[in-house]
């Protein structure tokens, strides 16, 4: 091509020359960095849910309502959302370890913060750093997944960055429920211990093979967006993952108090327990389907969520613990397959140059609800009483749900037969 035909097609389509540069070639990584790589991402979100069974020793110390520790919940929420504006696309210009090692010597200060919180604006400042480390790791963490296993392994970096965040989901509130009914200082320990994780996934993002950018163009604060061409697999990802998410989110803030209140169950370790079955259910079910197509696998998770939302309704108005169980259990299978088929989606469409942004945008999508409407859920059930607030939040959840089934279903046709 003459030079002028090479200059006009770089300035009319700048976006798209960009989106073809990728990362500097690099052979590829040994099979055990893949799991190496995923690490950080778990140990990080051990400590997203970790304080889950302890609100309520918080609660009874401190003194607060459903209202604010759904507040608490969403100062972390803000974190998340605020990071995910900068951490896609620091991470896409800057490279993995830049952005990975900062978030998780903040995961290390949210610890502290956690361990000798005795108010709630510790809680909130401890929550509010837990989700800036949070909304870097799920930017430039799965992206870093994704660059070690290499074009070849698409599919096995999003399954393992995938069940990644959700095994640290419940791992954090199984060890944290566990630890603090059988060890003294309850909310030292726990923290002590999830410390010791952290500090084991810095050493391994340390030493961790990933190539360096070779791009640094674009925005250094900007709504993150996915490439020309990608848009509908994003928002296929999002119509599924985000109710998926937004039903675990409840579980996680309100689930203790559910237990406790509604279904005199105050057990800590039962608390923690029902968490991480939530989210051994979202891991486990990601390698069951993971040979499926993609739009498959979205249109199982929107189903499962819906299911989930209609034992939920079922659980506060017969106050039966199985229909709680059941629910909790069809919520992470939802969220673990909207989270599956959607980064499947992304990982098979966006290069890696901007992969981190691609993720970022993907879960803002997710976390904007799972944000909003368990805290809305908390007040109103301040308001006008559990069972109602919760028959109200699984309703319109529900309805969501089956939206997204039905944008992916009409949708389907249009992308190609491997989705």
């Amino acid at each position: 091509m003459p030079r002028s035909a090479t200059t006009l097609a770089k300035t009319t389509h700048p976006e798209q020359h960009e989106d073809q540069q990728t990362n500097t070639a690099a052979p590829p990584a040994p099979a055990r960095w893949i799991w190496l790589a995923a690490w950080p991402v778990t140990a990080v979100f051990v400590l997203s849910n970790a304080a889950t069974p302890l609100y309520v020793l918080w609660q009874h110390d401190i003194g607060f309502s459903k209202g604010t520790l759904t507040v608490v919940f969403a100062c972390y929420i803000v974190g998340l959302l605020g990071s995910l504006l900068v951490s896609g696309v620091a991470s896409d210009r800057w490279g993995r370890k830049p952005v990975l090692l900062p978030a998780l010597a903040l995961s290390l200060l949210a610890c502290a913060i956690f361990a000798t919180a005795t108010t709630v604006t510790a809680l909130l400042i401890a929550r509010l750093f837990t989700g800036i480390a949070v909304g870097a790791v799920v930017s430039a963490g799965m992206a870093a997944v994704t660059d070690v296993a290499g074009p070849h392994r698409q599919r096995l970096a999003a399954l393992l960055a995938s069940t990644a965040m959700v095994f640290g989901a419940g791992l954090g509130p199984f060890l944290a429920g566990l630890l603090s009914e059988t060890l003294p200082a309850p909310t030292t320990t726990v923290f002590v211990v999830e410390a010791v994780l952290l500090t084991t996934a810095l050493l391994a993002t340390l030493r961790m093979p990933v190539p360096r950018p070779t791009t640094t163009t674009g925005a250094w604060i900007r709504v993150p967006r996915v490439p020309r061409g990608a848009g509908l697999r994003l928002a296929l990802g999002i119509a599924v993952f985000a109710p998926g998410i937004t039903a675990t989110s409840f579980v996680v803030s309100l689930g203790p108090s559910v237990l406790a209140t509604l279904l005199n169950t105050p057990s800590r370790t039962v608390a923690g327990t029902l968490a991480f079955a939530m989210f051994a259910t979202a891991t486990a079910v990601q390698f069951t389907v993971r040979a499926l197509p993609r739009t498959t696998i979205l249109l199982a998770g929107a189903t499962s969520t819906a299911l989930g939302m209609a034992a939920l309704v079922t659980a506060v108005h017969t106050q039966a613990v199985a229909p709680l169980v059941t629910s909790a259990l069809l919520a992470g299978a939802g969220q673990g397959m909207g989270q599956l088929g959607g980064l499947s989606l992304l990982n098979s469409s966006v290069p890696p140059r901007r992969l981190a942004e691609a993720n970022a945008a993907f879960n803002v999508g997710g976390y904007l609800p799972a944000g909003a409407l368990p805290v809305a859920a908390g007040y109103l059930s301040d308001a006008v009483g559990l069972t109602t607030g919760a028959t109200l939040f699984g309703s319109a959840l529900l309805a969501l749900a089956v939206l997204g089934g039905a944008v992916v279903l009409a949708a389907r046709p249009r992308l190609t037969t491997s989705a």
